[in-house]
Protein backbone atom coordinates (compact mmCIF):
# COMPACT_ATOMS: atom_id res chain seq x y z
CA UNK A 1 0.00 0.00 0.00
CA UNK A 2 1.41 3.43 -1.26
CA UNK A 3 2.05 6.06 1.77
CA UNK A 4 -0.64 9.21 1.01
CA UNK A 5 -1.36 12.31 3.30
CA UNK A 6 -5.14 11.34 2.70
CA UNK A 7 -6.43 9.14 6.00
CA UNK A 8 -6.58 5.53 5.11
CA UNK A 9 -10.02 3.23 5.95
CA UNK A 10 -8.72 1.68 9.16
CA UNK A 11 -7.77 5.61 10.21
CA UNK A 12 -11.50 6.96 10.20
CA UNK A 13 -12.86 3.86 12.18
CA UNK A 14 -10.41 4.27 15.08
CA UNK A 15 -11.43 6.42 18.39
CA UNK A 16 -7.95 7.81 18.58
CA UNK A 17 -6.03 7.63 22.05
CA UNK A 18 -7.34 10.81 23.28
CA UNK A 19 -11.20 9.89 23.12
CA UNK A 20 -12.60 7.61 26.16
CA UNK A 21 -15.81 5.99 24.67
CA UNK A 22 -18.06 3.78 26.71
CA UNK A 23 -19.11 0.43 25.79
CA UNK A 24 -22.29 0.28 23.45
CA UNK A 25 -21.88 4.62 22.89
CA UNK A 26 -22.22 5.24 19.48
CA UNK A 27 -18.95 8.25 20.12
CA UNK A 28 -20.90 11.12 20.07
CA UNK A 29 -22.05 13.70 21.83
CA UNK A 30 -25.58 15.69 21.94
CA UNK A 31 -23.89 18.36 20.18
CA UNK A 32 -22.21 16.48 17.89
CA UNK A 33 -25.61 14.42 16.01
CA UNK A 34 -27.20 17.75 16.52
CA UNK A 35 -24.54 19.71 14.49
CA UNK A 36 -24.05 16.21 11.77
CA UNK A 37 -27.98 16.88 11.26
CA UNK A 38 -28.06 21.19 11.33
CA UNK A 39 -25.14 21.33 8.67
CA UNK A 40 -26.98 19.31 5.63
CA UNK A 41 -30.05 20.96 6.85
CA UNK A 42 -28.73 24.37 6.42
CA UNK A 43 -27.31 23.40 2.96
CA UNK A 44 -30.56 22.01 1.99
CA UNK A 45 -32.78 24.70 3.32
CA UNK A 46 -30.70 27.56 1.76
CA UNK A 47 -30.62 25.75 -1.57
CA UNK A 48 -34.36 25.26 -1.72
CA UNK A 49 -35.18 28.75 -0.93
CA UNK A 50 -33.20 29.94 -3.60
CA UNK A 51 -35.26 27.48 -5.89
CA UNK A 52 -38.30 28.89 -4.23
CA UNK A 53 -37.50 32.34 -4.94
CA UNK A 54 -36.37 31.54 -8.39
CA UNK A 55 -39.13 29.96 -9.18
CA UNK A 56 -41.72 32.76 -7.67
CA UNK A 57 -39.29 35.37 -9.86
CA UNK A 58 -40.60 33.04 -12.86
CA UNK A 59 -43.98 32.93 -11.93
CA UNK A 60 -44.19 37.09 -11.53
CA UNK A 61 -42.41 37.10 -15.11
CA UNK A 62 -45.31 35.20 -16.88
CA UNK A 63 -47.65 36.69 -14.86
CA UNK A 64 -47.05 40.07 -16.44
CA UNK A 65 -46.44 38.94 -20.18
CA UNK A 66 -50.35 37.18 -19.51
CA UNK A 67 -51.73 40.17 -18.46
CA UNK A 68 -49.37 42.88 -20.87
CA UNK A 69 -50.71 40.12 -23.52
CA UNK A 70 -53.60 40.39 -22.37
CA UNK A 71 -53.92 43.81 -22.22
CA UNK A 72 -52.75 44.48 -25.94
CA UNK A 73 -56.70 44.22 -27.50
CA UNK A 74 -57.68 46.70 -25.08
CA UNK A 75 -59.48 44.09 -22.30
CA UNK A 76 -57.89 44.15 -18.46
CA UNK A 77 -56.80 41.06 -16.36
CA UNK A 78 -59.26 42.96 -13.67
CA UNK A 79 -61.84 42.85 -15.59
CA UNK A 80 -64.79 40.21 -14.30
CA UNK A 81 -65.29 38.35 -17.36
CA UNK A 82 -64.28 34.48 -16.72
CA UNK A 83 -61.52 34.89 -19.43
CA UNK A 84 -59.69 37.63 -17.19
CA UNK A 85 -60.17 35.60 -14.08
CA UNK A 86 -58.65 32.21 -15.79
CA UNK A 87 -55.68 34.34 -16.35
CA UNK A 88 -54.98 35.66 -12.85
CA UNK A 89 -55.65 32.16 -11.74
CA UNK A 90 -53.54 30.25 -14.18
CA UNK A 91 -50.16 29.71 -11.80
CA UNK A 92 -52.11 30.25 -8.27
CA UNK A 93 -50.97 26.75 -7.69
CA UNK A 94 -47.29 27.20 -8.33
CA UNK A 95 -47.18 30.67 -6.89
CA UNK A 96 -48.45 28.68 -3.51
CA UNK A 97 -46.24 26.17 -3.61
CA UNK A 98 -43.16 28.09 -3.88
CA UNK A 99 -44.13 30.69 -0.89
CA UNK A 100 -44.94 27.54 0.95
CA UNK A 101 -41.44 26.03 -0.15
CA UNK A 102 -40.26 29.26 0.75
CA UNK A 103 -40.98 29.45 4.26
CA UNK A 104 -40.51 26.23 5.05
CA UNK A 105 -37.14 25.87 3.84
CA UNK A 106 -36.55 29.64 5.26
CA UNK A 107 -37.62 28.11 8.48
CA UNK A 108 -35.48 25.09 8.29
CA UNK A 109 -32.08 26.91 7.18
CA UNK A 110 -32.58 29.42 10.53
CA UNK A 111 -33.57 27.03 12.79
CA UNK A 112 -30.24 24.83 11.46
CA UNK A 113 -27.94 28.11 11.38
CA UNK A 114 -28.89 29.01 14.88
CA UNK A 115 -28.42 25.57 16.20
CA UNK A 116 -25.17 25.70 14.54
CA UNK A 117 -24.38 29.16 16.11
CA UNK A 118 -25.42 27.34 19.53
CA UNK A 119 -23.20 24.60 19.07
CA UNK A 120 -20.45 25.67 17.83
CA UNK A 121 -18.04 24.99 20.43
CA UNK A 122 -19.21 21.75 21.54
CA UNK A 123 -18.56 19.78 18.53
CA UNK A 124 -15.42 17.52 18.90
CA UNK A 125 -12.61 18.01 16.09
CA UNK A 126 -12.04 14.59 14.13
CA UNK A 127 -8.57 13.60 13.73
CA UNK A 128 -5.23 14.20 16.05
CA UNK A 129 -4.88 17.23 17.66
CA UNK A 130 -1.61 17.72 16.32
CA UNK A 131 -0.56 20.16 13.76
CA UNK A 132 1.29 18.99 10.52
CA UNK A 133 4.01 21.32 8.77
CA UNK A 134 5.53 20.05 5.08
CA UNK A 135 8.78 18.60 6.99
CA UNK A 136 6.40 16.20 8.65
CA UNK A 137 4.43 14.99 5.21
CA UNK A 138 7.87 14.51 3.62
CA UNK A 139 9.45 12.17 6.38
CA UNK A 140 6.60 9.81 6.11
Amino acid sequence: MEDTAAPQPSDTNNTGGNQSVRPGADGHSAGRSLSTYARPALIAGVVIAVICIGLLIVIFALDSFNAAAYSVTGKSVNDATDEARDIRELYTGARTGGTIGLVVSGVVAVSSGIALYLNRGAAAVDGDDEDYDLDDLRDQ
